[in-house]
C-alpha cells in the first residue's frame, strides 16, 4: 500500500508577507508607486493657523513648516511622518525657511522684524539677527560651502547681507524707491543678490559694490517669490498679476531676459506671498494659487502638467523632493500634503 503525501497549500498570510509593496500594488491594479512614502499622499495636521512656508531638509529626511501660529515644526518625511520638534521663539508670524547646505541649520524670516539661525540637533536657535525695521519677508541661504551667507528682504524696503557667524548686518542695499522688497534669493556664486517687491520688478545686487546692476521688468504688479533653478542659470518669479516667469540670470545674456511665462495660478484679496519652485532636475515648475490648487509645468513646453486639488484653503508654498518625486504643498486651511509624482 502506497501513502501519497499530500502538502498544505500555503496559507494566505503567508504569501502577502512575502510580497513586496509593488507586488501588492501590482496585484490590486493601482499605479505602480515612485517613491518611498508610506502611501501615494500623506496628509500632516498639527498646525494651529495658516501655514505660510514649507521646506525638505537638503537631504530629504526631514521637513520643516511654519506660518501664523509663530512656531516652527519639524516633520519625518518617511514613515508616519512623525512630528519630531516644534522650535517656538518668534514673536511673530513665520514668513519664509531656508536650510543651510549641510541641513544642520535652518533660518527664519519673521514678521516680528527678525530672523532666527536655529541649530536643529539641539533644537534651540543660536542666533537672533536684528536689524530690519519692519516685517522680513523673505530670506534666502547661500549655496556656497562656506561661510553661510544669508540675504534677506523686508517691508522696510532694504534688502540685507547676514554672516550667519556674525549678530549684525554685514550690508544694506537701499534703492532709490524705498519699496518694500517681497523677495530674494542669492544667485548660485552668491555675488549677487536678486530681490522683487511691489515696484513689479527683479533687481539683481552686485554685492561688492552695493548697487543694482540689471533690472528686469515685465510683471505689472507685486512679486511674491523667487526661486533660483537647480544649475543657477535662471530663476523664477511669481506675482500677484497671475504670471509664473522665466528670467536668464547669466553674466552676458541678452537684453530680454525673460524667457517664458506661465500661466494659471491665482492671487486673490488675500495677497499672501504665494511662493514657487523647481524640480530638482528642473524640468517642472510648481506653484501655489489662491484658488487652493496646485499648478505643475514642464518647463522647455510650458504645458500644464497637473492641476493638483485636495486644499481647502489658498496653496502658500510648496517644495519638490531633493532625490525622490514627491510634492510637498503647504496651505492656508494649516495642513501639508506630501504626494508622489510621476
Amino acid at each position: 500500500m502506497s501513502i501519497e503525501l499530500l502538502k498544505r497549500p500555503p496559507d494566505a498570510l503567508e504569501v502577502a508577507a512575502k510580497r513586496t509593496k509593488q507586488d501588492l500594488v501590482a496585484a490590486e491594479g493601482l499605479p505602480p508607486r515612485t517613491s518611498d512614502l508610506t502611501a501615494p499622499i500623506m496628509h500632516l495636521t498639527g498646525h494651529a493657523a495658516e501655514i505660510f512656508c514649507c521646506k525638505f531638509g537638503p537631504f530629504g529626511d526631514i521637513l520643516a513648516s511654519s506660518g501664523f501660529d509663530r512656531q516652527i515644526f519639524l516633520w519625518n518625511v518617511f514613515g508616519d511622518c512623525e512630528n519630531i520638534a516644534c522650535l517656538p521663539g518668534h514673536t511673530g508670524s513665520i514668513s519664509q525657511l531656508s536650510f543651510t547646505k549641510d541641513g544642520t541649520h535652518l533660518v527664519s524670516a519673521s514678521t516680528d522684524k527678525t530672523m532666527g539661525l536655529w541649530d536643529l540637533e539641539a533644537g534651540v536657535r543660536v542666533r537672533r539677527f536684528k536689524g530690519h525695521q519692519s516685517f522680513v519677508n523673505s530670506c534666502n541661504v547661500s549655496r556656497s560651502d562656506a561661510p553661510t551667507m544669508i540675504c534677506s528682504g523686508s517691508d522696510d524696503g532694504t534688502v540685507r547681507l547676514w554672516d550667519s557667524r556674525r549678530r549684525h548686518c554685514v550690508k544694506t542695499f537701499t534703492n532709490s524707491n524705498k519699496y518694500q522688497v517681497t523677495a530674494v534669493t542669492f544667485n548660485e556664486k552668491a555675488d549677487n543678490i536678486i530681490s522683487g517687491g511691489i515696484d513689479n520688478s527683479v533687481k539683481m545686487w552686485d554685492i561688492k559694490h552695493g548697487e543694482v546692476h540689471i533690472e528686469m521688468k515685465g510683471h505689472i504688479d507685486t512679486i511674491t517669490c523667487l526661486s533660483l533653478s537647480p544649475d543657477g542659470n535662471f530663476v523664477l518669479s511669481n506675482s500677484m498679476d497671475n504670471t509664473v516667469r522665466m528670467w536668464d540670470v547669466r553674466p552676458f545674456a541678452p537684453a530680454n531676459r525673460c524667457l517664458k511665462a506661465f500661466v494659471g495660478a491665482q492671487h486673490n484679496f488675500e495677497k499672501n506671498l504665494v511662493k514657487c519652485c523647481w524640480s530638482p532636475q528642473g524640468t517642472k515648475i510648481v506653484c501655489g494659487s489662491s484658488d487652493r490648487m496646485v499648478y505643475v509645468w514642464d518647463t522647455s513646453s510650458r504645458k500644464l502638467l497637473y492641476k493638483l486639488p485636495g486644499h481647502t484653503g489658498s496653496v502658500n508654498d510648496v517644495d519638490c523632493h531633493p532625490t525622490q518625486p514627491i510634492l510637498m504643498t503647504a496651505s492656508s486651511d494649516k495642513s501639508i500634503y506630501l504626494g508622489e509624482l510621476k
